[in-house]
């Protein structure tokens, strides 16, 4: 079992920047997938970004290149994501997830970001 904890949401103004950081514990991240993903008032959850084992691979959403950065630190067993030009639609809970393969297996319980106008 993977236990993921997710922090550094909150509120910004449209135009900031929030580093979000996902701390595992249980098993050694480096074994895993991992992945940010995010849900809106109202609206189905959506993939972010996500990062291979050992960060060699990274792959974005269309609307998050050039804005967010995934990274981790597997030394850490932590993984962020660096989000800067942050705008009112990516007021969300953002969840990290880990898998052997693709990010899904094991979730967080999110962490609230809003971008104020």
């Amino acid at each position: 079992q993977v236990q993921l904890v997710e922090s550094g949401g909150g509120l910004v103004q449209a135009g900031g920047s929030l580093r979000l950081s996902c701390a595992a514990s249980g098993r050694a991240l480096s074994s895993y997938a991992a992945g940010w993903f995010r849900q809106a008032p109202g609206k189905e959850r959506e993939f972010v970004a996500r990062i291979n084992w050992n960060g060699g691979t990274t792959y974005y959403a269309d609307s998050m290149k050039g804005r967010f950065t995934i990274s981790r630190d597997n030394a850490k067993n932590t993984v962020y994501l660096q989000m800067n030009s942050l705008q009112v639609e990516d007021t969300a809970v953002y969840y990290c997830a880990a898998g052997r393969l693709t990010p899904g297996q094991y979730w967080g319980k999110g962490t609230l970001v809003t971008v104020s106008s």
